[in-house]
């Protein structure tokens, strides 16, 4: 396997690592500043700081990078952007200053493989030009999500329309103000195959029927101004040219969609440990206790050892999913997939809790390190929780001794 990257991505990781550290990390304060600070997410704004940065990184051809489809995006493939993705995590602000955060970009991917020419036009196009934001309606709050089939909501296709009925959670982004559509699953044929009952809708935020009922909370945090909402669809009726690719197509659909997506996850996972290890670096070496800098003292020393080890192997079984995948497909990177989607989030964790704990009472009110461990934690179960992807492992591991 090759991890070489491409001149062109080289050039491209500098130039993003000289606009994360110059532009974007000193703006983070400002940003946080300029956001309204409401519980009441209809009134949330966004933080002008924001436009700016995407404008001069527009501006600069940083844009869109996460599309290996040239008509669209940068045309860098998994492996080439994947070091791009761990430079944007080093920073909560960067993924969107380059127009590259989820659900973003999953969506983004759907309507340029499976798209129809107006649902480009309609979405896509404002989308990628950072007009608008959109949300990924998948996960349920009354059945285990984890196994997609257990869905409920449906959206069946009456004559020349398709009705959507049911309650989704965690839909990501869909506070932001931008937010103007969302991407819906749902069981179209319950007598189908167990792989073809279900459909991708696309739904405009403002449709009738479409409830925003709250931002759920992730430890305490709503996560302004984006949000993770509860939304009932109730009785919604869109054209049946709303159905991506065509009704049945759910399973397939979202399966493209989640490979490309791991990867920057977990590359983003990366970025942010090795911010984490920065900082716990950096106050082992300059706080003194019992007469001596912390880094000396008790097993800090093995902690920052084995952090370091840590993130460079998952860097690398991530670079080689980017790689399985570019070469082989989503389904035959499945394993690589899989397992870093369980490292990375974990390595993450790990990384930011000993980062917390040698700050000491201050790491439990340092806003950064709890924002990471809050994102570490949330990613355990993002994407199909721990259990599923190493359920995948294990079964086509045993798969070979069958």
């Amino acid at each position: 396997m090759d991890f070489e990257h491409s001149e062109r991505a080289k050039n491209l990781m500098r130039q993003v690592e000289r606009f994360v550290r110059e532009r974007v990390l000193p703006n983070e304060q400002r940003y946080l500043d300029e956001r309204v600070g409401t519980d009441d997410w209809r009134q949330w704004k966004i933080p002008p700081i924001i436009e700016k940065l995407k404008a001069e990184a527009k501006e600069l051809g940083l844009w869109n990078l996460f599309l290996p489809d040239e008509e669209y995006g940068a045309g860098l493939d998994n492996r080439d952007y994947a070091p791009i993705a761990e430079i944007t995590g080093r920073s909560f602000l960067a993924p969107e200053v380059f127009n590259c955060s989820a659900p973003d970009t999953g969506n983004a991917e759907v309507l340029v493989k499976y798209g129809s020419d107006e649902q480009k036009k309609r979405w896509l196009e404002p989308l990628l030009s950072g007009e608008i934001r959109s949300g990924f309606a998948m996960t349920e709050p009354a059945v285990a999500s984890s196994d997609a089939t257990n869905m409920q909501a449906t959206c069946e296709v009456v004559g020349d329309e398709v009705v959507l009925n049911g309650q989704k959670w965690w839909t990501s982004g869909a506070g932001d103000p931008r937010c103007a559509f969302y991407i819906f699953m749902g069981v179209t044929d319950p007598n189908g195959g167990r792989h073809e009952r279900h459909s991708m809708v696309l739904v405009p935020s403002d449709a009738p029927g479409v409830n925003v009922l709250r931002m759920v909370p992730v430890f305490g945090d709503l996560d302004e101004p984006h949000g993770h909402a509860e939304i009932s669809f109730e009785d919604v009726r869109l054209p049946v040219s709303s159905i991506i690719a065509g009704p049945g197509r759910g399973f397939e659909i979202a399966q493209g969609r989640l490979g490309p997506g791991r990867i920057h996850h977990c590359m983003r996972a990366i970025g942010a440990a090795e911010r984490a290890l920065q900082r716990l670096c950096e106050r082992a070496v300059h706080r003194v206790a019992f007469g001596k800098p912390l880094a000396n003292l008790g097993g800090n020393r093995d902690i920052i050892a084995n952090s370091r080890m840590a993130i460079d192997q998952a860097r690398l079984l991530t670079l080689k999913a980017a790689w399985a995948l570019d070469t082989y497909g989503t389904f035959g990177a499945l394993v690589d997939i899989s397992a870093i989607k369980v490292i990375a989030p974990n390595v993450l964790q790990s990384v930011v809790d000993a980062a917390i704990q040698i700050h000491g009472g201050e790491g439990m009110a340092d806003p950064e390190l709890t924002r990471l461990l809050a994102m570490a934690r949330a990613l355990r179960i993002a994407d199909g929780p721990d259990e599923v992807h190493r359920g995948m492992v294990a079964r086509l591991e045993l798969k070979k001794y069958a």
